[in-house]
């Protein structure tokens, strides 16, 4: 019981100046709220199932991705686009998922190699690790018993080699065939399958009939064998560049036996082949016919297709048409397509916009890695990436990126164990020693940082069991 003097002084003194004790409110908050305030941290992972990335920055928890694992739940396609400007990451982070993937045994992979140095490509410190010989296609090679693949191999449909024949026309040429051309072509290929039976066909063979149609076509659609042959002569012209031309001795023989496609890692090394060049694109489109063809079952097996320099396939017309009827295909087969690009504005404003939304839209993943404000901008209005990650996106140092898995949006620090340094730092520009002792200073403290952080990677790798050497 209180003192009654207490009581009174009290009472005299709220009288005078008012209550002068305050209450505390309890605070009270709602998950909305917290999102809203917390939203870096508040979105779900991806579970911890499939191979480990890295490390969420704002969270430090582990970021593990696995489209294999995702497909049909958090995402509604398999597929993967990265981009970013060259010295930023990406192919350490390519790289460092590959391996990681070999180590399920039910994994394979198919590398299109289309940057090196030194005359052989990125992937090739890679290859010999593992075990493995890069398919190298190389016109000057090519000539001395190199290695050939053949857009007329009898792996491929008839259909398909129609198919694919139209697209190296067209992109060479620029434009589509008309109905004539058209016609002369779809004349000389079904009589070459028709009448060699005893080898492969090959191109000189289409050549050879565009040149000199046979009589009984021209009959059969009642006009003359000039204008036959005058609707060809285009046509021909474009495939002697593959038969006589600069790109001759890679397509113009029987497919090389001996290509391995049943390896868990097969590299295609296209780095002999300018990049700006109209062989790329061409080039491309023949190998990846030709996987369809040849390396995609419905078996079990999990596959990744990884195209460096995918913009020479999604920029053009003829040759986007080709991969996403392969990618329309591969989903049901387990199929994961990975393209690589530097600037989206690559593919969005040339003539294959259509064909490269169409592309794009197929992409669940999007991994976006240091570009320019304007460049950070234009990209997230196509990818529909929110405000505060465009905003992020100038900012990022090496080897951080945004991620964005069908809405998941994250910011990842990629984690590179000692044992994969080696194999994934190719560039000179990497593994050179620093002239300056400060910069040494800080790449040190940085590398010790980065070891304690990729521990868990070394552990959760040394757990899975492998398929390499």
């Amino acid at each position: 019981m209180r003192d009654p003097l207490s009581v009174l002084t009290d009472a005299f003194t709220s009288f005078l100046f008012g209550k002068v004790e305050t209450t505390r409110l309890p605070v009270r908050t709602s998950t909305g709220q917290a999102q809203a305030v917390y939203l870096p941290t508040a979105a779900p992972g991806l579970g911890d199932s499939g191979v480990i990335i890295g490390r969420e920055v704002y969270s430090g928890k582990g970021y593990v991705y696995d489209p294999f694992q995702l497909y049909g739940q958090q995402l509604p396609a398999p597929h993967w686009l990265v981009l970013g400007e060259s010295g930023n990451g990406k192919s350490a982070l390519e790289k460092t998922y590959v391996l990681r993937q070999l180590r399920f045994r039910d994994r394979q992979v198919v590398v299109l190699d289309a940057q090196g140095e030194d005359g052989v490509g990125e992937w090739n410190l890679i290859a010999q690790e593992l075990g493995i010989t890069p398919i190298r296609l190389d016109p000057t090679a090519a000539l001395d018993h190199g290695i050939r693949l053949n857009p007329l191999d009898p792996s491929i449909t008839t259909t398909g080699q129609l198919a694919l024949l139209r697209t190296i026309i067209e992109v060479a040429m620029g434009h589509g065939l008309d109905e004539r051309s058209g016609f002369a072509l779809k004349v000389a290929h079904a009589y070459v399958n028709e009448t060699i039976v005893e080898r492969q066909p090959v191109l000189s063979d289409i050549v050879e009939q565009l040149r000199h149609p046979e009589p009984e076509s021209a009959e059969a659609m009642n006009v003359a064998i000039d204008d036959v042959r005058a609707w060809g002569l285009d046509v021909a012209l474009v495939l002697d560049r593959l038969v006589d031309g600069d790109l001759r001795g890679m397509f113009d023989g029987p497919t090389t036996v001996g290509i391995d496609l049943d390896a868990p890692l097969t590299v295609f090394d296209l780095s002999h082949i300018d990049r700006n060049s109209i062989a790329m694109p061409i080039l491309m489109a023949i190998v990846g016919v030709w996987l369809e063809h040849t390396w995609i079952r419905p078996d079990r097996k999990k596959r990744i297709f990884l195209v460096e320099e995918a913009w020479h396939i999604i920029n053009s017309p003829f040759v986007a048409q080709l991969f996403q009827r392969l990618l329309k295909f591969g989903r049901r087969l387990g199929l994961s397509f990975v393209a690589v690009v530097h600037h989206l504005s690559d593919v969005v404003d040339g003539a294959a916009a259509k064909e490269a939304a169409a592309i794009l839209k197929m992409a669940s993943t999007r991994t976006v890695y240091a570009q320019k404000a304007d460049e950070a901008r234009a990209t997230g209005r196509v990818l529909g990436l929110p405000r505060w990650a465009v905003e992020i996106i100038p900012t990022l140092t090496p080897g951080i990126a945004v991620w964005d898995v069908n809405g998941n949006v994250q910011v990842v620090k990629h984690l590179i164990t000692e044992s994969e340094r080696p194999l994934v730092f190719t560039d000179r520009a990497m593994t050179e020693s620093s002239t300056d002792p400060a910069d040494d200073a800080l790449r040190a403290a940085e590398l010790e940082a980065e070891e304690r952080a990729a521990a868990f990677v070394e552990q959760h790798l040394g757990d899975s069991e492998s398929t390499v050497a």
